[in-house]
């Protein structure tokens, strides 16, 4: 074997640099920390009302925000389209992408869309353009279960990430294993910050008055917490009945978690001891009209089916507002402050209103050839439009995602 020398041993070594640093660049581009973000180039879309039905069959699971835009979350990209009534996903408004972290939940106020990270990070987006209004550090998330591929608990229920108004403030909050924190929507202005003992905290979510709730497990007896969501500042509640677990379910709520007017509470999952409670000035309010666990706050109104009725009281009083005989099987699958939506057996959507009773639409969940015979998934309502996850039949949360689908665009965007 002949080996370099002089010379040629020099060309050699540099040429082997040249690679080497090649190979090193190409290395850094491709796993180097990355943000792309690219902006809308079309004008912000009026919020229309269209009439009652059906108006989309999507792939991935919508956040409608400001009546305008539909936002969609992937691994690792938010991105969004419009307008929120075409009936298909479209080729997106806006886009904003990061690497190596993971999306790990989307909430939105107005026009600001919200972004939290595996890493931590906050991001704040302008609706109107995708442009970064701000971003801050936050706590990191609990590592969570792998999501399914409509992302719909990432838009529609993510963990750990809520907004709250508390006075003229509209807050941004983020709980992590180990701590919470919370910024000023408008600015980003970091308000608060506290440390938590790690895996103590489960947080709730945020009431109508401004408040982050949480479940303390770490104490002799699980108790509620209710942060001031602009201050930080902690009110602790022990409800009656309550032991070293406690199982907490938000009501009333205006969009996911957040805004909620109420909560249950339980010792254990099915406990036949459940009590229903209003937030108000103090302490929560015992509302035994929200006992019950398939009974839903809408508004000032507690919902639930019984005997085959449709039947709405005062949650307060009890006093009965209105009802509506002989529904054949239908339940109720999502409220809102103004809507109650039921499901037929057939998958019709029947949709009510939460204070009159008045019936506002009624017609099938359906678009096109699609079955009707299937069964509802996560739901999502908000400002008149109603969102489900249409699953096969017979359900089985263990399958894959081909198989517990009905459909390759599972996700049924209806006006009602």
């Amino acid at each position: 074997m002949v080996f370099p020398t002089g010379r040629r041993l020099f060309v050699v070594a540099a040429a082997v640099v040249v690679v080497l640093v090649a190979a090193a660049a190409t290395v850094f581009r491709v796993l180097a920390p990355a943000e792309v973000s690219t902006l809308a180039s079309g004008a912000y879309p009026t919020a229309t009302a269209p009439p009652p039905g059906l108006v989309a069959r999507l792939p991935v699971a919508p956040l409608v925000v400001d009546g305008r835009i539909r936002v969609y979350a992937a691994e690792r990209q938010v991105y969004a389209d419009e307008p929120v009534e075409f009936k298909h996903r479209s080729t997106p408004y806006w886009s904003y992408r990061r690497w190596p972290a993971k999306l790990a939940g989307v909430v939105a106020s107005g026009h600001t869309v919200v972004t939290r990270w595996s890493d931590g990070q906050v991001v704040a987006l302008d609706g109107r353009t995708g442009e970064i209004a701000w971003r801050a550090e936050g706590p990191v998330p609990e590592d969570d279960a792998a999501a399914r591929r409509t992302g719909a608990e990432s838009v529609w229920n993510p963990e750990g990430l809520f907004v709250a108004s508390s006075a003229d403030t509209s807050v941004v909050l983020s709980v992590g294993r180990d701590a919470m924190a919370g910024w000023n929507l408008a600015d980003g202005q970091r308000l608060w910050q506290s440390d938590v003992r790690p895996g103590c905290q489960q947080a709730v979510g945020t009431t109508t008055a401004g408040g982050l709730v949480s479940v303390d497990s770490c104490g002799s007896a699980a108790t509620v917490d209710f942060r001031d969501a602009a201050t930080g500042a902690v009110t602790r509640w022990s409800p009656p009945g309550g032991g070293e677990t406690l199982v907490v379910t938000p009501l009333g709520c205006r969009s996911g978690r957040s805004g909620c007017a109420g909560l249950r509470t339980a010792v254990g999952p099915g406990d036949d001891t459940a009590r229903g409670w209003l937030f108000g000035a103090g302490e929560p309010v015992a509302a035994p009209v929200l006992d019950a666990p398939d009974t839903r706050l809408a508004g000032d109104v507690a919902v639930g089916v019984r005997d085959g009725a449709l039947v709405a009281r005062e949650a307060r009083t009890g006093t009965e507002q209105w009802r509506h005989e002989d529904l054949g099987g239908a339940r109720v699958l999502a409220v809102e402050p103004d809507r109650v939506h039921l499901i037929t057996e057939s998958n019709a959507l029947i949709t009510y209103d939460s204070v009159s009773g008045d019936q506002r639409s009624r017609f099938m969940l359906s678009l096109g050839t699609d079955s009707t015979s299937w069964a509802p998934g996560t739901v999502y309502a908000v400002g008149g439009y109603l969102a489900v996850e249409c699953l096969r039949l017979p359900v089985d949360s263990a399958a894959d995602d081909q198989r517990y689908f009905l459909t390759s665009r599972p996700v049924l965007l209806a006006a009602t």
